[in-house]
């Protein structure tokens, strides 16, 4: 079944249960999924890469949002922005850990022969290609520049 069909069931199941924080969500990544569809030069139908893509980065607005409200002292509004990425969570496959992110790290740094910083951006872009979707780009940022300083 295709993304777009998951979200449509979801909604019908939030709106039976009155479920405002998931059909909030819900229609928001179903508004996000029409946008990329009707994109000039888009295909009718998105790659499962792409879902990927958009879920990851509808999850990581609301964390953004999320983080801001909470540095203003806006817990109220922080709440609300954290159910719903919880929500759009469930549609995305399970997070590798930190460990197993380290590994792949680490065997790129050894097949490329990277030595030190300077070799970061091309660690990144492969470790990223090949992570595609299973891991966050800034824990991956995060765990390429402590294996290569």
């Amino acid at each position: 079944m295709s993304l777009q069909q998951d979200i449509m069931t979801a909604m019908k199941i939030a709106m039976k249960e009155k479920n405002t924080t998931a059909l909030t969500a819900l229609r928001a990544v179903k508004s996000a999924i029409l946008l990329a569809q009707t994109e000039s030069g888009a295909a009718n139908e998105l790659t499962q890469e792409e879902e990927l893509k958009l879920l990851q980065k509808q999850v990581k607005q609301r964390k953004d949002s999320a983080s801001i409200y909470i540095e203003q002292g806006r817990e109220d509004l922080a709440a609300p922005e954290l159910a719903e990425a919880e929500v759009i969570n469930q549609f995305l496959p399970e997070a590798m850990s930190e460990e197993a992110i380290a590994e792949v790290v680490v065997n790129i740094i050894q097949k490329t022969g990277a030595e030190g910083m300077k070799d970061m951006g091309k660690v990144m872009g492969m470790v990223s290609k090949e992570l595609a979707g299973k891991a966050d780009g800034k824990t991956i940022s995060n765990i390429v520049k402590a294996k290569l300083s």
